[in-house]
């Protein structure tokens, strides 16, 4: 087994692949930043709902994706700033995703958050992803 040189990568990919095969619910590997994305998600309303079962090796995040009229909310995830190239941004400069349709994802000193709370708390952070 080849360890995961990106797990946000992964877990983005995976969402991605869940919503465009049209599948409700998928099983994800836990961590906490994993765990905070979700809720990010879920607080936008890009998912249902999410949950995390399971200890040690088996522990999970069971995440039910979110579908309007047969269409996935998520048509889009990608991945920003990544292990080979990191990206950050100052509180003034958080990027509006496709002319504020989507959301920008950043790690923040105060938590995860997505790119309209960073701009109203007034704190930048690494940009993680965009989702739309």
């Amino acid at each position: 087994m080849s360890a995961l040189t990106d797990p946000i990568a992964d877990f983005l990919t995976r969402l991605r692949n869940a919503s465009l095969a049209k599948k409700t619910l998928v099983a994800l590997p836990f961590s906490r930043i994993k765990n905070d994305i979700a809720r990010v998600l879920k607080d936008e309303g890009y998912i249902v709902d999410f949950k995390e079962e399971g200890e040690g090796a088996t522990h999970q995040i069971h995440v039910t994706t979110k579908f309007v009229s047969q269409t996935p909310a998520i048509t889009g995830l990608k991945r920003v700033s990544r292990p080979g190239l990191r990206r950050y941004v100052a509180a003034g400069d958080i990027p509006r995703v496709r002319g504020g349709q989507g959301i920008a994802i950043l790690s923040t000193p105060r938590g995860v958050l997505s790119g309209r709370e960073a701009k109203r708390q007034n704190v930048g952070g690494e940009l993680l992803a965009y989702v739309y």
